[in-house]
């Protein structure tokens, strides 16, 4: 049980139950055992945190309208199978079966298997954009004799960085300046100072369930006391998410985290777009919380869905009152090989930070930020075209093998960003990693996504494979599913992927 406690209110677990459209139980079954069944799945799949206090059997039952004899039954095959536990004085709390916790570490990538015997599935990222990339690397070259006189130590990062990371922010509706642009190595460097700046050891911080691995794995080792807020699935794995913002309302009320870690843009895993009221109604509740907002806005530039909706401006130009601390990087829209990240924040907090981070890393290599530089300033357009034909035409490949040779699974089809948030039909997607290393493709399990093993019956399936490659990519996984379903390996027939 963790120190602070979500209560799950009567009307609340009802509505849950009603607005998830669970699938009815085949056959006749006793109600305790179908109420138990749909809390279990609520659990399972993250949309009832683990740790979260539930009703009283009488409160309960008035509420579904059921006998209190049912769902003392029910809390009682929830406990046996590992779902709940009790204590007298304390009520009764949402838990998961032993074994059922997260590795101990995110997935880490791999390096390219040139050969296609392996196919790496489980990271989330491009090749590089060329001939884009080359012409602004030959560019960049060229530039640096200019800085090699000086030492090369920018804590701030190069200020033509700077500069093009801060017009683009004021393009997209944020006004932005260079010194309120800190460059660091990664998206992940921007975090860990964030991290390091805001919460000490035994901190809370409130963090989107399901969201990035790396996040969740971040914070977990340093120190920090993660409070889920489960998404709101009105139509469950068909429909894209949102943000539950009574949810949001109850923890940073109750909880007082130090931060708040969320992505609106092309959430990673689901790819989840949410709107600018969502984000100001969430901003306002972190104000009177006195809780910073960290906004990983990574895939912010991957709206390749096209169409007349206009993307919502920057989560931080929706409210400058609340204390918002911005994320963004090169290695999604540009080149993961470019280990340039930045964080946006007010001047004073980027300069405490670039004093801070002399302890670790002193600064991001001055040539990749000059190549960075190139791509954000010079053909960012047609960079930016570039890699959104490449996530489109793959992800329509992909959702369309995948309904042909798995149609039991269930996904949204996103607007954007990088993968598909897949519910698959009850396997686990841990087994299915086990089997995927078995038949040549690399797998990332839903619960790495989760902060305490929910999402198990998840995988997280980039469309970053050329289009052509797709169905062979598919046709492995359905090979995997089958072994972790229990069935016998087929050979492959299809020849090994050059990805």
């Amino acid at each position: 049980m963790t120190e602070w406690q979500s209560t799950v209110t009567p009307p609340a677990l009802a509505r849950l139950l009603r607005d998830a459209r669970l699938p009815a139980p085949a056959g006749h079954r006793p109600a305790y055992r179908t109420l138990a069944g749909q809390v279990r799945t609520l659990v399972s799949e993250g949309r009832l945190p683990v740790g979260a206090r539930l009703p009283a059997e009488r409160e309960l039952a008035l509420a579904l309208e059921l006998s209190r004899t049912t769902v003392a039954a029910a809390y009682e095959a929830l406990r046996a199978e590992g779902f709940l536990r009790s204590r007298r004085g304390s009520g009764s709390w949402t838990t998961l079966p032993e074994g059922s916790r997260p590795p101990g570490d995110a997935l880490h990538p791999v390096p390219p298997d040139e050969r296609g015997a392996v196919l790496d599935l489980g990271v989330a990222a491009l090749p590089a954009p060329q001939p884009y990339l080359g012409e602004a690397a030959a560019q960049a070259v060229e530039q640096l004799p200019a800085y090699a006189a000086g030492h090369g130590h920018y804590p701030t990062g190069v200020p033509v960085l700077r500069e093009a990371v801060a017009r683009r922010y004021t393009e997209r509706g944020l006004p932005t300046t260079p010194d309120q642009i800190l460059v660091t190595t990664g998206a992940m460097g921007a975090l860990h100072l964030a991290r390091h700046a805001l919460v000490g050891p035994g901190g809370r911080v409130a963090v989107e369930a399901p969201s990035y691995a790396h996040t969740l794995q971040s914070l977990r080792r340093g120190g920090a006391r993660l409070v889920a807020v489960p998404h709101a699935w009105p139509g469950g794995p068909d429909e894209l998410p949102r943000w539950d913002l009574p949810q949001w309302q109850r923890v940073l009320r109750g909880a007082a985290p130090r931060a708040a870690f969320v992505i609106p843009d092309f959430q990673n895993p689901t790819g989840a777009l949410i709107d600018e009221q969502q984000r100001r109604e969430l901003l306002a509740a972190a104000r009177a919380a006195g809780t910073t907002v960290v906004v990983d806005e990574t895939p912010a530039e991957l709206g390749w869905g096209g169409g007349a909706q206009e993307l919502p401006r920057p989560t931080a130009a929706l409210d400058r009152a609340a204390q918002v601390i911005t994320i963004g990087s090169a290695s999604k829209t540009l080149w993961g090989g470019l280990r340039i990240g930045w964080l946006r924040a007010s001047p004073s907090l980027v300069r405490q930070l670039a004093a801070d981070r002399v302890y670790t890393d002193v600064g991001t290599p001055v040539l990749d930020q000059l190549i960075a530089a190139a791509l954000l300033t010079d053909r960012f357009a047609e960079v930016r075209a570039h890699q959104h034909q490449r996530l489109r035409s793959g992800a329509e490949a992909l959702a369309a093998a995948l309904r042909e040779q798995l149609p039991r699974w269930r996904f949204a089809f996103p607007p954007g960003g990088l993968c598909l948030w897949t519910a698959t039909d009850g396997l686990s997607g841990a087994a299915l990693a086990q089997a995927g290393d078995r038949v040549g493709v690399r797998l990332a399990a839903g619960s790495r996504f989760g902060v305490d093993g929910a999402f198990e019956n998840y995988l997280r399936i980039p469309f970053t494979v050329p289009a052509a490659a797709a169905p062979a990519a598919i046709a492995r996984l359905a090979t995997a599913a089958a072994l972790a379903a229990g069935g016998s390996e087929t050979p492959l027939t299809d020849p090994p992927l050059a990805i």
